[in-house]
């Protein structure tokens, strides 16, 4: 980094993990701070406006997702000239660390929340469940928290069979079961997909009084890179900052995934798989018109070589 450079808009781009860490302390040096937490986490601060938004990520997904490998967070700061606290897992660790936990309980000891006019702690996933988990540092927070897992505690969450080698990671002890940790949140929204199964009963044990769900249907296992593909992610944070985040704005944001293609593409799947043709016909047809997709004009193309050769579809099939 430069003298006089943005830290936010910094390329990050070709390091190795080791390099990259050491870029981003040298941006927490010259910018805020950046304090090692442990082996495993560690945490880069940004100062700017009086607004935080407090972002969790982990190291491979930013540098698979982001062009620049900067944090999702330093895009969603920037737009808005926010302050910006990431904390950075070198692996998914669900954030589950006594030096995690020191380190948030030192900023809360220090009062480092209370130096902000507002508060808003982000994350997607393992990083959506430590979001939601860790906001009880700063009471009266806004948190945004993305398909998002309550707590991987098996005598809970039993029927989740993805995270099978995280079980016997401690679950029940401080900042443990991230449903309870928002009671001191202001406002607090989970967005899940209802289609994923799993996802979906994390998501009901997020039900209670001050939280607000956002169903994303067909975006499930990515719903952060999609919603940043359609344009959405950085409105859908800055509208939940403001406030005016609910059912009917978070409807109008989300109109946009009938112009991305990844969305278009599962709806077909979905339709194709249930066998539901007439509808599986239309998505194709406008799949092929509006990205052109060569695979889906050859399927387009055999869907009306069945109707001419069969006949219409049984109007019993139809939805």
């Amino acid at each position: 980094m430069q003298d006089g450079d943005d830290p936010y808009t910094v390329s990050l781009a070709d390091l190795s993990p080791a390099q990259w860490l050491e870029e981003m302390q040298e941006i927490g040096d010259a910018c805020g701070f950046f304090e090692p937490l442990g082996r495993h986490h560690n945490a880069a601060f940004v100062e700017k406006g009086d607004t935080l938004l407090v972002s969790f990520e982990s190291l491979p997904a930013i540098q698979t997702l982001s062009s620049d490998a900067r944090p999702i967070g330093f895009d969603l700061a920037q737009a808005n000239d926010w302050s910006c606290l990431t904390v950075i897992a070198n692996r998914d660790t669900w954030f589950r660390a006594a030096e995690v936990y020191g380190f948030f309980d030192q900023m809360t000891d220090d009062g480092f929340f209370d130096d902000f006019d507002k508060v808003i702690f982000f994350g997607a996933g393992p990083c959506g469940y430590a979001a939601c988990a860790f906001s009880v540092a700063a009471p009266g927070a806004t948190v945004i928290a993305l398909e998002p897992q309550a707590t991987l505690d098996p005598r809970v969450t039993e029927w989740d069979d993805r995270f099978t080698d995280m079980r016997r990671t401690d679950f029940t002890d401080r900042y443990g079961f991230a449903p309870d940790m928002l009671e001191a949140a202001s406002d607090a929204y989970v967005i899940y997909d209802p289609s994923d199964r799993l996802g979906a009963m994390h998501a009901a044990l997020f039900q209670r009084t001050g939280v607000s769900r956002f169903r994303a249907r067909h975006l499930g296992g990515g719903m952060q890179m999609n919603l940043a593909q359609m344009g959405v992610l950085g409105r859908l944070v800055t509208s939940a900052a403001k406030g005016t985040l609910n059912s009917s704005t978070f409807a109008k944001l989300y109109r946009a995934r009938r112009t991305h293609a990844t969305y278009c593409k599962k709806l077909f799947a979905v339709l194709e798989t249930e066998d539901r043709h007439s509808l599986a016909e239309a998505v194709c047809a406008y799949i092929v018109d509006q990205f052109g997709a060569p695979r889906y004009r050859r399927k387009l193309k055999a869907y009306r070589q069945d109707v001419t050769q069969d006949g219409p579809s049984d109007p019993g099939n139809e939805p």
